[in-house]
């Protein structure tokens, strides 16, 4: 139950590997040998990481452009995959994104937008590859959650919701797929030095969780040992999990009262 070892004729795909945790990802699992397909809406920004992957680690880097929120788009990307001389052996489910604010303020079009990313593609990039990798007998799939998935946020109510999804969703597939040859991580990241605060508009609260916070490469190293190791989850950081643990365990009366007054203060 491990990410296999490359070979010429198999590939890991990363999704969301424009920037942030997917760029590093694509960095270390490149470093690694594997060849990869990168997917995110920036085809300038995979353009140049894989150029830069090739040249410094020799690697097959195929860059595909896509809108993941979009269901036509991520059926072509299963179609081409599927159609593939490479046969996929490993998939980093990381595209996703945030929003700040009282849900009833939000757009309800990008709301709407962030569970087709962050759960329905998830979803259906899982099971699109998951039947061909039992049968194999051979593959991880790495499922990015967040801290946000074990604890409601007021402020961010539809963001952690996805993460919730993707986390149960993640650690039952784990069970399931118990003595297949093939894994499901769910990795959980707290905050990090990425642009996840600019895009979500929570940049002006991320200082009350600055304790917590865990660089890029210290999260993907955590991550890309917990597909090797075949882990059902990781939480990189020793106060994060301290802040998983308390999301878990703290009565939401208490919980739901204290973080909206937290956030109140941005």
């Amino acid at each position: 139950m491990s990410l296999p070892a490359p070979s010429l004729d198999t590939v890991v795909v990363v999704t969301g590997a424009s920037s942030g945790i997917g760029a590093e990802l694509s960095r270390q699992l490149a470093a690694l040998g594997h060849d990869l397909v990168v997917v995110a809406r920036r085809q300038d920004r995979l353009e140049a990481l894989a150029e830069q992957l090739r040249r410094q680690h020799g690697v097959t880097v195929l860059v595909t452009p896509a809108d993941l929120s979009k269901a036509a788009a991520r059926k072509r990307l299963v179609q081409a995959l599927r159609t593939s001389e490479k046969t996929v052996v490993g998939l980093c489910n990381n595209a996703g994104f945030g929003t700040f604010g009282r849900v009833l303020e939000l757009d309800p079009r990008r709301e709407a937008e962030m569970v087709a990313l962050n759960v329905t593609a998830v979803h259906e990039l899982t099971l699109a590859f998951v039947p061909a990798m039992v049968e194999r007998r051979a593959g991880a799939i790495l499922n990015v959650a967040s801290l946000a998935a074990f604890q409601p946020l007021p402020d961010m109510a539809t963001y952690a919701a996805t993460k919730a999804f993707v986390q149960s969703f993640s650690e039952a597939l784990h069970a399931e797929l118990a003595g297949t040859g093939v894994s499901c991580t769910t990795l959980c990241p707290g905050p990090s030095p990425t642009e996840f605060g600019a895009v979500s508009g929570s940049a002006d609260s991320e200082w009350m969780l600055s304790f917590a916070s865990v660089a890029p490469e210290d999260v993907v190293s955590a991550a890309v040992r917990g597909m090797l190791r075949g882990r059902r989850s990781v939480i990189p950081g020793v106060a994060p999990k301290a802040l998983a643990a308390g999301g878990r365990l703290a009565p939401r009366s208490v919980l739901l009262p204290a973080a909206r007054k937290a956030l109140s203060r941005r």
